[in-house]
């Protein structure tokens, strides 16, 4: 089956060999990184923050940042992804400086506008990191209005949700707005219900989890009758323990209950998954077939950042 992916963090997909390649040609030392089967290592979310950023100091120009999209969607494409929409961040390309930023991009945006002509289409989503603070994510919101249109779609904003409130990234939010770009932003994973009305505050069309709102019946009526759209991922919400198996997650209850809900694997290699492993332990555990799918493809489609052609685009793939 065709697959469309709006939450997938590129760094975060970086396979595990991938890195340590890298980290070889730059005799960079990884200790505590990897377990002895060489798989990401780490405990609880914090842990697997830092894990993150440790692999991710290995990423340091523009060709290795060219280098792993270019593996990335490789990867997606084997899954039968067609479109894909990945988490980027300026603070990892350069620290967030504009003109390194831009050096960065025109590396990435040349690797994806070959893939596009092999089949797997993508757009960038720039991300603030929520636990650096309202300062840094200014400096990667000016990159993302600055450089706004082909590639770069979306602005959002990941990290640590228990650092301050979402609320105070709002100028960050209005600077990618008022650029045109498409808004979305983690909430509702280890926040609660309130966490997703503070980024529905921020304007965001798409929240990245959300699942928390299963807690709250007003706030799954608010998010029915306004049509937006939740980025999940159910593998690592079990992987990570916000819920403890495949048929506790409310994905399915979420979706019953009027919510656009989509499928991704957020960060695969660490949660060990592939769309293909989602979509099969969603028929697993729900029943789910080609119906429910397909629904959820095309909302995906319809959510999407992307340029109305593309969108008509994807449409057509389920009808």
């Amino acid at each position: 089956m065709k697959k469309i992916e709006l939450h997938l963090h590129l760094e975060g997909a970086a396979p595990p060999g991938f890195i340590r390649g890298l980290a070889n040609e730059k005799g960079a030392d990884l200790s505590g990184v990897f377990d002895p089967q060489g798989h990401y290592a780490y405990d609880g979310f914090d842990g697997f923050l830092r894990c993150y950023e440790a692999a991710t100091s290995v990423l340091q120009t523009p060709r290795d940042y060219a280098r792993l999209l270019a593996e990335v969607l490789e990867r997606s494409a084997e899954q039968g992804v067609i479109y894909t929409e990945l988490f980027v961040s300026p603070e990892f390309c350069g620290g967030a400086d504009l003109s390194a930023w831009r050096d960065y991009l025109a590396a990435m945006t040349e690797i994806a506008d070959k893939a596009r002509a092999d089949g797997i289409d993508s757009r960038a989503i720039l991300t603030a990191i929520r636990h650096f603070g309202p300062d840094h994510a200014r400096k990667t919101a000016i990159c993302a209005a600055e450089t706004a249109g082909g590639w770069v779609a979306g602005f959002g904003m990941g990290g640590a949700e228990s650092v301050g409130r979402a609320t105070d990234y709002a100028w960050s939010f209005d600077c990618a707005k008022e650029a045109g770009l498409g808004l979305t932003c983690h909430a509702g994973e280890w926040g609660g219900p309130d966490s997703i009305r503070d980024a529905l505050a921020l304007g965001c069309t798409r929240i990245g989890h959300g699942v928390r709102a299963i807690e709250d019946a007003a706030l799954i009526r608010v998010l029915a009758d306004t049509a937006v759209t939740l980025e999940v991922c159910p593998a690592s919400n079990v992987a990570l323990g916000v819920f403890p198996s495949w048929p506790a997650h409310p994905i399915a209850r979420l979706a019953d209950a009027g919510v656009r809900v989509t499928v991704s694997t957020d960060d695969p290699p660490f949660f060990h998954t592939t769309m293909r492993h989602e979509y099969d332990r969603l028929a697993d555990a729900f029943g789910w077939g080609d119906t429910e799918f397909a629904q959820i493809n095309r909302w995906a489609a319809e959510a999407a950042f992307c340029d109305p052609a593309t969108r008509d685009r994807l449409l057509k793939e389920f009808p």
